[in-house]
């Protein structure tokens, strides 16, 4: 302990640079946690944490035995599981193929351009879905009756529904998910580039054999963390493309936390749903993390 002292007074400065982040996760991420209480609580706001009678895991017993369950967790599973194999390896060749482009002005201008649409919110990102796919007006179904097609419904139709929103989430978040990527290349050193050409090895011989091993490490930490969200789709995109004609392949674990919980302010109800997806997220990032040490790789943790 007085070891520590010593250090802390040594490197005051350096520890109150980090006092601002540790401020921000203590207040913001885990004060928070005293609200997980209230799912297994009958949750009143004006009885309070303290008043609110107990009901152990009835809320739980109530999202399982639930006729929507089902269709729930397969509508997360299967959104996520589509923007993990079609989106998360995107940046990763993205960044590679930017990292080969010789010209910096070039360079910089396409990095640019695929940056921007990450600025933009979903309700401009579905605007334009909409302005593209609409059945009646929209251009790619303009352009599919002017060649002599049938316009296709691609928004009423359940089939498209997944595909649209991985789509879109490529469209919008592959640009900025290079930055890391990108950073992680810059590290790699010269000299394994220099010794791959003197033993003959073109550019993708490079690619494969240097750059990829080299980042290995980084791709696998940001796979483990993405798996960790795996029953997060995100709110606001669902919830935007979602209509009465796809509500059986839309309706994921956060539209229903927000017509069942939040609008008819059943609290306790929305915070166990909540708590399972936290739950289910926690076990997959840890199984992640030991198959990637089983594999030798160093993993979050």
């Amino acid at each position: 302990m007085k070891a520590t002292l010593t250090a802390m007074r040594k490197d005051f400065f350096l520890y109150l640079l980090i006092l601002p982040g540790v401020l921000y996760f203590v207040l913001f991420k885990y004060v928070p946690m005293w609200g997980v209480l209230i799912a297994f609580q009958d949750y009143s706001p004006y009885l309070g944490f303290l008043h609110s009678p107990w009901v152990g895991f009835e809320h739980f017993e109530r999202l399982f035995s639930g006729s929507d369950f089902t269709m729930l967790f397969r509508n997360t599973m299967m959104i996520n599981l589509l923007s993990l194999v079609f989106f998360f390896p995107l940046p990763i060749i993205v960044s590679l193929s930017l990292n080969e482009i010789r010209r910096e002005w070039f360079k910089r201008t396409i990095q640019s351009i695929i940056y921007l649409p990450h600025f933009l919110s979903w309700v401009i990102i579905v605007g334009i879905s909409f302005l593209m796919l609409s059945k009646t007006s929209g251009v790619i179904n303009e352009l599919i009756a002017a060649a002599g097609g049938i316009k296709i419904d691609f928004l009423t139709e359940p089939r498209y529904f997944w595909w649209l929103l991985t789509l879109q989430t490529i469209w919008k978040e592959v640009g900025w998910g290079t930055v890391i990527f990108l950073a992680a290349i810059a590290g790699v050193d010269v000299q394994l580039y220099e010794a791959a050409r003197m033993d003959g090895a073109g550019r993708l011989r490079q690619m494969w054999h240097v750059t990829l091993p080299a980042i290995r490490n980084v791709i696998v930490v940001l796979l483990i963390l993405r798996i960790g969200h795996i029953m997060d789709v995100g709110f606001e995109q669902v919830y935007l493309m979602m209509n009465g004609a796809v509500s059986e392949v839309a309706d994921v674990f956060d539209t229903y936390v927000y017509r069942s919980g939040i609008r008819q302010g059943q609290f306790s109800f929305s915070t166990a749903v909540g708590l399972f997806k936290s739950v289910v997220g926690l076990i997959f990032v840890i199984g992640a993390n030991r198959l990637a040490k089983k594999f030798g790789e160093e993993g979050v943790y």
